[in-house]
């Protein structure tokens, strides 16, 4: 096949994964609403195939340039819209075994190949010369990896904030009952229930002790928490690792480790942050909507770093298209 050939199929297999995450998307807010098993299963099904769809155009790309294909936002938007979605499906549904949230993800994707196809597509074509290197591949994928892990927790912690604030309010109502309700035993309203002090692990939450009318579309406020603070554990090194390895390319590119270039700036400023959320956790004991609110600021700065630096801000790492 031509260049040409390889850059058509890109582009209409781009365009299918967009819309079957957009379909995946429908059928996990179904299951949200009606809880039919088999739309749950036809939502993942989907999500499979337009990953897999994803993929097809991530390598034809690479094949229409002949590169790796991730030299500008196009290509960028497009990984990391199919590991946010892969990503979620190992980690968070088949590791954690949270089947709930699929319809926000699938949402996360489907946003960011949207503003790639409105705003970010060019043709394939060769590398601005300061992106010839080997270490973009190390730097870059562990960058696009990391922006993964991190957004799934950002979806995930907006959605914890939304769930505490709901189970507050139940809370307070129930506080409000006279006699209070008492489930086997005496029960302190001000905890959330199923949430064991210490234990990062979503399957840590016994769903048995919280209320019925506790219970609802989202699951329990310290499920959500969780999931958030693992996605987050595990991305924050990766991007560490993506740090330290475009200071090494920065060194072999421009002569300089550090610049402090609008880029490398905001890229210290989100590792800052989201090592101020985990230093909270593990020293401090934050849990809920304190911890949540400086991921929130974590991801202001990641959403920054990967899209206001790249569009607006002059700097060497501009290159959007």
């Amino acid at each position: 096949m031509s260049s040409r050939s390889w850059a058509e199929l890109s582009t209409a297999t781009f365009t299918v994964a967009l819309f079957g995450y957009i379909v995946a998307m429908l059928a996990a807010f179904a299951y949200l609403a009606f809880r039919r098993t088999r739309l749950s299963t036809a939502s993942r099904v989907i999500a499979v195939a337009a990953a897999a769809t994803n993929l097809v155009s991530i390598v034809a790309r690479g094949l229409a340039a002949g590169r790796t294909p991730w030299g500008n936002m196009y290509e960028f938007s497009a990984m990391l819209a199919l590991l946010v979605v892969v990503g979620y499906l190992v980690a968070v549904e088949l590791r954690m075994g949270v089947r709930t949230l699929g319809g926000f993800v699938y949402a996360f994707a489907v946003f960011t190949l949207a503003i790639a196809a409105l705003f970010f597509d060019v043709g394939a074509g060769p590398l601005q010369p300061a992106l010839n290197s080997y270490w973009r591949e190390i730097h870059v994928t562990s960058m696009i990896t990391a922006s993964s892990l991190l957004g799934i927790g950002c979806v995930v912690t907006i959605l914890f904030l939304v769930k505490d604030r709901s189970e507050r309010r139940q809370l307070a109502r129930l506080r409000g009952t006279d006699p209070a309700p008492i489930m086997g035993g005496s029960v302190d309203l001000d905890v959330p229930p199923g949430y064991a002090e210490g234990a990062d692990d979503p399957a840590a939450v016994d769903p048995s002790a919280i209320p019925a009318g506790r219970r609802g579309v989202l699951p329990p406020a310290a499920t959500l928490d969780r999931v958030a603070y693992r996605m987050i554990a595990f991305g924050f090194p990766v991007w560490t690792f993506g740090v330290i390895c475009g200071a090494i390319w920065a060194q072999e590119a421009w002569g300089r480790y550090w610049g402090w270039d609008p880029k490398e700036a905001w890229s210290f400023i989100t590792w800052v942050v989201f090592a101020g959320y985990l230093h909270a956790r593990a020293t401090s004991g934050w849990r809920g909507t304190r911890a949540a609110v400086i991921a929130l600021v974590g991801f202001v700065c990641l959403f920054v770093t990967y899209y206001a630096v790249n569009l607006w801000i002059a700097g060497l790492h501009s290159y959007a298209r």
